[in-house]
């Protein structure tokens, strides 16, 4: 498949999950609407190279019980998030791309993140992220046991577990929320 085509499939991916989502609430919906908008505006949302603002995939790793979360200190912005990043044209969903980021940053080979969307975020980037400057994030849960074994990527300085009543200043109030998504999503 060509980059063009990839691209495309990617793009609906996108648009098919975001219109079948039951967003959990009304800032939930007033940005799967947002989301749709901006794909229906812009077919290179899907892509780093396309506009400045576009579509990312990330997952929030909880262990068995729910009471930790697993996150990178990245390299870039310099605080504690869930992993995450561009999509690439191989991928062959928007899950599946998220589901990559996690496994490329957390080093963990068997994370697999649930299939349904748990969260959307828009984001403006703040700090030196070339022409991207702002992030349409959907975002997914995943589980692992807490004793898994974790590894620092080239595009983090850490990776560790945090209690989520615990979780890091800074990014507090973005990640309380996802978390608790997540953990509705993975008992539910």
């Amino acid at each position: 498949m060509d980059a063009g085509a990839a691209w495309a499939t990617l793009h609906a991916d996108a648009v098919a999950r975001l219109e079948s989502w039951a967003a959990p609430d009304a800032r939930q919906e007033q940005l799967r609407l947002d989301f749709l908008a901006h794909l229906a505006a812009h077919p290179d949302a899907m892509s780093k190279a396309g506009p400045p603002a576009h579509l990312t995939g990330s997952v929030i790793v909880l262990d068995e019980a729910g009471g930790s979360a697993l996150l990178t200190l990245h390299r870039r912005a310099r605080e504690w998030f869930q992993f995450g990043g561009h999509y690439e044209p191989g991928d062959a969903s928007v899950w599946h791309a998220a589901t990559r980021e996690a496994r490329e940053e957390s080093g963990i080979a068997h994370i697999a993140a649930l299939p349904e969307i748990v969260q959307l975020d828009r984001h403006v980037l703040v700090g030196d992220f070339g022409t991207c400057r702002e992030h349409l994030d959907i975002r997914f849960a995943a589980v692992t046991a807490r004793d898994t074994r974790a590894s620092v990527s080239t595009e983090s300085i850490d990776v560790r577990w945090w209690p989520v009543d615990e979780l890091p200043i800074g990014t507090r109030d973005e990640l309380a929320p996802l978390v608790a998504a997540g953990l509705r999503a993975t008992r539910s």
